[in-house]
């Protein structure tokens, strides 16, 4: 558990007061933006308010969203109705078509008898055959109503999803830090909404020379300082990541060596109970 010490004051001149690297202190920002497009009907919160994580933060108009659904939702129920219909008309003609089995034995036996003429079997058989394909006819027009139906399903879910996406939930627990847009504006899918921020953990991007990679690894515990109201304000990090290659010094940074021109970044996690800020300068002590 990483804990605030008491501040102190740095003595001059002392080799234990001295730095190893410096930094900045940053926060991972996350862009909250827009998945629909409308009016925001409601962006409550404020910059600088607390925001939980799931939490409906900004509201759009879902109107055109919510007619589109009773639309779909309407031509299904016709469609529903429609199968209903061709189910009908499949029963009934298997009915006509066991009467017309029946029929058909009948009239076999009276053949054998001599009572019932080639010609009385033909019209028989036609009669079946004519009702089989009509009855495959309506089968197949029941199959693409049901595939025009399973159509209409998808755009239905499609239309929820984008309604649920009209209620716009905060991704992260956080503190909302910039908002782009107002109560009345339009959203537009992919812009910005507003940035918001977990400050409950920061992170020091500081910057280290080449010689001085062997006193410090990832998961390594390191002191940290920063500037207090009563002067130099101790705490403790964990270095989480090391840059694998060097680059230039940036110009708002300084080093234990000011002749080092390449350095490597590294970053370390610390923990916040308010008193850091995003952007406040840091040390790092190994």
């Amino acid at each position: 558990m990483l804990t605030f010490l008491f501040p102190f004051v740095a003595a001059c001149g002392t080799q234990e007061d001295v730095s190893d690297a410096y930094g900045n202190f940053e926060a991972i920002e996350v862009m909250v933006s827009a998945e629909t497009q409308g009016r925001i009907e409601t962006f409550v919160p404020e910059e600088g308010s607390t925001l939980e994580a799931f939490q409906v933060t900004v509201v759009i108009d879902s109107t055109q969203l919510y007619l589109k659904k009773i639309q779909l939702e309407s031509g299904k129920s016709s469609l529903d109705t429609k199968i209903q219909t061709l189910d009908a008309q499949v029963r009934a003609s298997r009915v006509q078509m066991n009467n017309l089995e029946r029929e058909r034995q009948r009239i076999d036996k009276l053949a054998e008898g001599g009572a019932a003429t080639a010609k009385q079997q033909d019209d028989i058989q036609g009669q079946i055959a004519l009702l089989e394909a009509q009855i495959q006819a309506t089968e197949s027009q029941k199959a693409s109503v049901y595939a025009e139906r399973r159509t209409l399903e998808v755009q239905i879910r499609q239309v929820e999803d984008q309604l649920l996406k009209c209620a716009v939930r905060n991704p992260i627990h956080g503190i909302l830090l910039t908002k782009y847009k107002e109560a009345g504006e339009i959203a537009v899918p992919g812009q910005p909404l507003y940035k918001v921020a977990n400050l409950d953990e920061l992170i020091l991007r500081a910057y280290v020379s080449g010689n001085q990679l062997s006193s410090v690894a990832v998961g390594q515990e390191v002191r940290i300082r920063f500037d207090g109201p009563q002067g130099m304000v101790e705490t403790s990090g964990v270095v989480s990541w090391i840059s694998p290659r060097a680059e230039f010094t940036p110009k708002i940074i300084q080093t234990r060596e000011e002749r080092v021109n390449l350095v490597y970044a590294m970053k370390v996690k610390v923990n916040n109970n308010g008193s850091l800020k995003i952007g406040m300068p840091g040390e790092v002590i190994f």
